[in-house]
C-alpha cells in the first residue's frame, strides 16, 4: 500500500504557529471523520449522490467489454487519438504517461510490442490541432471521442473536424475508426453514434468527469495501448478496502483531508502544492489540480451561506521546480501545504560514473541517480521544515498500475472527505457552467439568444 508521512506538518517539527498538534486534532475529529466515511459509503449506491465513482473498481462488466474491444482492434491501428477536455482527458493522460515507457510515441513499433502510439487533444488551440492532424495517418488512427453530454463545445468541434477528414479519406468505412464514450441513453453524441453506427462505451450516471478516470473514460485508452487494467482495478479495490476504515489513525485519505482543511481554516494555508519526484507522475499533478479546484472551490455551503472557500492547488515537479519555486515556498508567504510524492523503487537503476574525481563534483561518482532524486526530495522536505513550512510525503513502492491506481483513488476519497469537512457540495461546478453558457451564446447556439445579447452589452466597453 502507498504510505502517508505527515510528521512534517506537526507542531513538534515546524512549531505551533504553522503546525498542528495532529494527535490532538485526530482525536478531536475522530467521530466526525468516522461519520463522514460511513456516510459516504452508505450514500454511494443512491442515485443523485454523485458517488458512483466509489464503485468503479468493481465494474467487472466494463473491464470485460473494454478488454474485448482492445483485443478486437489490436494490430489494426498505429495511433490512438483521444478527443476530450478536463476530466475526459486528464485522467487518461496522467495514467498513460505514468505507466507507458517514457517517450512512448517516439519508440519503434518493435519497442512498443506492436502497440499503437497515443495522442490526447485536450485543448482547442488551432495550431496544435492542425499540427497533429498533419502528421497523423488518419486511416491508421482510432479516434476515441469522450463527452458525456455530447454538447461539450471544445470536444465536439474537434470531433467535427476529425470526422469530416476521416469521411473524406475513408468513405463509409470511416465509422470503424471512431469509438465514442458518452451517456448511456441521452445526449448529442449518443444520438450521432447510434445514427452512424459507432462503437460506444458508457460514462456512468452519477460519476462526474473529474472522478471518471476508472470508468471507460480512462480504462479504454489504457487498454488500447496495452496497460494491464486488471492490475489497475486491483489497486483500486485494495485501496477502497483500506479507506473504508473509519479510524482516522488508520485512514490516509482522511488524514490528508483533515490536515489540509485545518491548515486552511486554522493556519491560513489555502494553497496545496502537488510535487511528485518522478517525471512519470508529472501529469498526476495536472489531474489533481482539476480534482481539488473544481470540487472544493465553492461560493456557498450546503446551508446556502456565502463562504467563497477552497484551497488552491498548484502543480510542481521535483527536482525541476526546486530550481524555480522552492525559493518562494521557503521565504515567501507561509500559505502552502506541499505534498511530495516519492517513489521508493524506480524501474531503472542509473549509476553515475566515477569521473572528474579531482573536481568538486567527484563526490557524485559511484552514486546513482535514484539516490540523488530521493535525496533531493528528503533534503527539500527538511529544508522546508527549517522555514516552518508544512509538508506531506506520499510514498509509492514503484510506478506501476497497482500503485498509481491506489494514489489516484486515495486522492479522490481525500477530496470527498475534505468537501464534507468544508460542508460544501463536492460534486457540482456552477462556476464552470456560467462560462460554458456564455461560450454557447457567443457561438450562436439556439436557445442562448438572450444570453448573447446580454453578453454583447457586457463586452461592449472592452471593444470601444
Amino acid at each position: 500500500m502507498i504510505t502517508l508521512d505527515y510528521r512534517y506538518s506537526d507542531e513538534m517539527v515546524i512549531g505551533h504557529d504553522n503546525g498542528l498538534n495532529l494527535n490532538d486534532e485526530f482525536n478531536k475529529y475522530k467521530d466526525t471523520i468516522a461519520h463522514i466515511i460511513a456516510d459516504l459509503n452508505k450514500r454511494k449506491d443512491k442515485p443523485g449522490q454523485w458517488l458512483q465513482w466509489m464503485n468503479l473498481g468493481y465494474s467487472e462488466e466494463t473491464v470485460w467489454y473494454v478488454k474485448e474491444y482492445a483485443a478486437m482492434v489490436q494490430g489494426r491501428f498505429d495511433n490512438i487519438l483521444v478527443l476530450g477536455i478536463g476530466g475526459s482527458a486528464l485522467g487518461g493522460i496522467a495514467v498513460t504517461e505514468a505507466l507507458l515507457k517514457p517517450y512512448w510515441n517516439l519508440l519503434s513499433d518493435e519497442q512498443r510490442n506492436g502497440l499503437p502510439k497515443i495522442f490526447f487533444l485536450d485543448n482547442i488551440d488551432p495550431d496544435t490541432i492542425k499540427g497533429l492532424l498533419d502528421v497523423l495517418d488518419l486511416e491508421k488512427t482510432l479516434v476515441n471521442v469522450i463527452t458525456k453530454s455530447g454538447s461539450t463545445a471544445e470536444t465536439m468541434s474537434q470531433f467535427m473536424i476529425v470526422k469530416d477528414l476521416l469521411e473524406k479519406e475513408l468513405g463509409d468505412n470511416y465509422r470503424y475508426n471512431i469509438v465514442a464514450t458518452t451517456d448511456k441513453k441521452t445526449g448529442i453524441l449518443r444520438q450521432i453514434a447510434e445514427q452512424e453506427g459507432y462503437k460506444t462505451f458508457v460514462v456512468p450516471d452519477d460519476v462526474g468527469g473529474r472522478f471518471s478516470v476508472f470508468s471507460a473514460v480512462g480504462l479504454l485508452p489504457m487498454a488500447l495501448v496495452g496497460i494491464d487494467i486488471d492490475e489497475v482495478m486491483n489497486g483500486i479495490k485494495d485501496m477502497d478496502l483500506a479507506l473504508k476504515n473509519t479510524d482516522i489513525f488508520e485512514n490516509i485519505a482522511a488524514q490528508n483531508a483533515l490536515i489540509h482543511f485545518l491548515m486552511d481554516t486554522k493556519k491560513g494555508k489555502n494553497l496545496s502544492v502537488m510535487m511528485p519526484y518522478s517525471s512519470r507522475l508529472k501529469y498526476v499533478s495536472d489531474w489533481y489540480v482539476q480534482l481539488w479546484a473544481e470540487s472544493l472551490g465553492k461560493n456557498k455551503d450546503k446551508d446556502g451561506n456565502d463562504v467563497h472557500i477552497g484551497p488552491t492547488p498548484i502543480k510542481a515537479l521535483g527536482a525541476t521546480d526546486q530550481h524555480s519555486q522552492i525559493q518562494l515556498y521557503n521565504e515567501g508567504p507561509n500559505d502552502k501545504v506541499i505534498n511530495f510524492i516519492r517513489v521508493a523503487k524506480f524501474d531503472n537503476n542509473l549509476e553515475i560514473p566515477n569521473i572528474f574525481e579531482y573536481t568538486g563534483i567527484g563526490y557524485l561518482g559511484g552514486k546513482t541517480i535514484n539516490q540523488l532524486i530521493n535525496a533531493e526530495a528528503d533534503s527539500t522536505r527538511v529544508a522546508l521544515s527549517d522555514y516552518s513550512r508544512p509538508t506531506i510525503t506520499i510514498t509509492l513502492e514503484r510506478v506501476d498500475g497497482y500503485n498509481v491506481a491506489q494514489l489516484l483513488y486515495m486522492l479522490e476519497v481525500q477530496t470527498a472527505i475534505a468537501g464534507e469537512l468544508y460542508n460544501i457540495n463536492t460534486f457540482d461546478q456552477p462556476g464552470v457552467e456560467q462560462a460554458k453558457n456564455y461560450t454557447y451564446a457567443l457561438m450562436g447556439r439556439a436557445g442562448y439568444e438572450e444570453s448573447a445579447q446580454s453578453l454583447q452589452e457586457k463586452m461592449a466597453p472592452l471593444c470601444n
